[in-house]
């Protein structure tokens, strides 16, 4: 068994998506404030983060597009745990034309573009960007996807104000996950994918550790 890691790591004050505050990643309790509190030669280290929640590698669910949606801590886990799952070759809008025309039932997909290779980048933010078209959304959902994946800086066409992909997808029940890397190390097909954030309620979308298990 080989464990693909498919996550950006999250470093403190990185651009995720452009306009959004980077994390902020210090001590709540250093090591050294922790003498004094404990045995001679004990100590410990407690850190803080304070982050929005489309940070690094994160995971959509439907709240974050629908007021009536469920959030995190209602998510199934067996919708992003251990998923068998298509990894699809693409560029451009990709539509029906680019995308595998079978049941995908329970199927995460995962779109690799390439697009990684701009990431913390300027050119990673640019709307030139490959995205999945309102058809390439619509037919994921008819063939049966629990999730859809995508290495670009977005699902939907940024160049634009509408969301098609998001309104589509988290309207099916459909769960959305952006900013992955390195899905050239995958097979077409034979890997299961998990990508499960923790149950926050209240909170639609939250940063993941995706990786792939072949």
């Amino acid at each position: 068994m080989t464990l693909i890691d498919l996550s950006h790591p999250i470093e403190h004050d990185m651009v995720t998506y452009p306009g959004l505050p980077g994390p902020r990643i210090s001590d709540h309790m250093s090591f050294e404030d922790s003498h004094g509190r404990y045995a001679e030669g004990t100590e410990f280290a407690i850190g803080a983060v304070s982050m929005v929640a489309n940070t690094g590698t994160y995971l959509d669910t439907p709240a974050h597009r629908y007021r009536d949606g469920h959030d995190l801590a209602a998510l199934p886990l067996e919708r992003c745990a251990d998923l068998p799952t298509v990894v699809v070759e693409a560029t451009g809008g990709i539509g029906p034309d680019q995308l595998p025309d079978e049941d995908l039932t329970g199927h995460a997909v995962l779109l690799r573009t390439g697009w990684d290779r701009h990431w913390r980048t300027e050119h990673y933010g640019d709307p030139s960007h490959p995205f999945l078209t309102a058809d390439g959304a619509r037919h994921l959902v008819g063939r049966g996807a629990v999730l859809v994946g995508i290495d670009t800086v977005n699902i939907d066409d940024t160049s634009g104000d509408e969301r098609p992909a998001h309104t589509l997808l988290l309207g099916g029940e459909v769960l959305v996950l952006e900013h992955l890397t390195g899905l050239d190390r995958l097979p077409e097909r034979g890997a299961r994918l998990t990508a499960a954030p923790p149950a926050v309620v209240g909170m639609a979308t939250f940063p993941v550790r995706a990786f792939a298990r072949i």
